[in-house]
């Protein structure tokens, strides 16, 4: 079955448009970036691949020096057109499989819960691979096909059984005519970006989630983050999703 693209994601929900959470995604973005580049956040440029409504794209210009938001959903980029004008921070329709940027030419690179919803996840990569400068960063959210819980369309397993009765099972339980997502496992994951130095801040989160702003994830001291922590230490390829700092060879 032909994937294609996913047009007018934002019309599935209103995740997209959530100021709150998003801007609560952003913030830890800017937490672990911070962290972890040398240079000053405000000189340095960013492209948010898939940034939607443009609420993180706005957050993140705060501290970035220019940050780009592109993704292919026309609703959304009118909406953070209309909704988010400053000098430092602009919106375009464009294709992160096919981006039209010169090699070399961002700092940041953001790509945020956006790998499983691409037709061609390796291309997505190649592309931020390409545009991102030498030493340059980016900050990569990814879910793992071993969940409990499909989020995009709240079934349980349905990640992680195979795709033709995954695809009967979204038809089944009315919430669409297939099953678009592709989730990789843990294994899968680390073989995506394995042209990147990979810094895993998983186990840093979730041990001390408000030091990034991620209480909004696993509450500090709950039994979910003691959970999380042991899981974390000792069986990482169950996490059910990642955030890990890739930088590109110089």
């Amino acid at each position: 079955m032909d994937r294609g693209y996913q047009y007018e994601f934002s019309d599935k929900g209103t995740e997209m448009f959530n100021a709150s959470g998003r801007q609560k995604k952003a913030m830890t973005m800017v937490n672990v970036l911070s962290e972890f580049i040398d240079e000053p956040l405000d000189t340095l440029t960013v492209l948010n691949v898939g940034g939607s409504a443009g609420i993180i794209d706005e957050y993140l210009s705060r501290y970035f020096g220019q940050v780009t938001g592109i993704d292919i959903d026309e609703k959304a980029i009118s909406y953070a057109n209309q909704h988010f004008r400053k000098g430092n921070l602009r919106f375009e329709l464009g294709d992160a499989m096919g981006m039209k940027y010169q090699p070399n030419t961002f700092d940041v690179v953001v790509c945020s819960q956006v790998y499983e919803h691409v037709p061609d996840a390796e291309i997505l990569m190649s592309e931020i691979f390409r545009v991102l400068r030498p030493k340059g960063t980016v900050y990569f959210a990814a879910g793992n096909r071993i969940m409990v819980n499909e989020p995009h369309y709240n079934l349980p397993f349905l990640s992680v059984i195979p795709r033709p009765l995954a695809h009967k099972y979204v038809r089944m339980a009315g919430k669409g005519e297939f099953y678009h997502e592709k989730h990789f496992t843990y294994w899968g994951l680390k073989r995506l970006v394995n042209r990147f130095e990979v810094t895993d801040y998983t186990p840093l989160i979730l041990a001390d989630p408000e030091k990034y702003g991620a209480d909004y994830m696993v509450k500090p001291g709950s039994r979910k983050q003691k959970l999380a922590v042991f899981v974390s230490t000792h069986m990482i390829w169950l996490v059910p999703g990642y955030i890990w700092v890739l930088k590109k060879p110089e």
